[in-house]
């Protein structure tokens, strides 16, 4: 898994601090509503691309954001946000069938 980096400056010195992956559903959640980036973006007050660099992995969301989007969305955190990569909803929903597909 590829790892994120922060930069973190102040005065004339520089921190580098890495942090774990965060997985999400944004992406999904936003097309079972027919939502654009943009749409999206408006109703919890962030720029469009953020959207984009989020459902990327590009970008972890601030606890505020997580809570913003758990709100917007009406789900808990952790059922759009998660340290561990999400199962396909096939599989989640139907486990039974998966089995017999293999």
């Amino acid at each position: 898994m590829p790892r994120h980096f922060v930069v973190y400056m102040q005065q004339n010195d520089v921190y580098l601090f890495q942090e774990d992956d965060i997985f999400n559903r944004i992406a999904v959640l936003r097309a079972e509503r027919r939502l654009t980036r943009q749409e999206l973006a408006d109703a919890v007050s962030i720029n469009y691309q953020t959207i984009g660099y989020l459902e990327r992995g590009d970008y972890n969301p601030s606890l505020d954001l997580a809570l913003r989007l758990s709100e917007f969305f009406q789900l808990p955190v952790e059922l759009i946000f998660s340290r561990e990569q999400f199962k396909p909803l096939s599989e989640t929903l139907n486990p039974a069938s998966t089995q017999r597909n293999r």
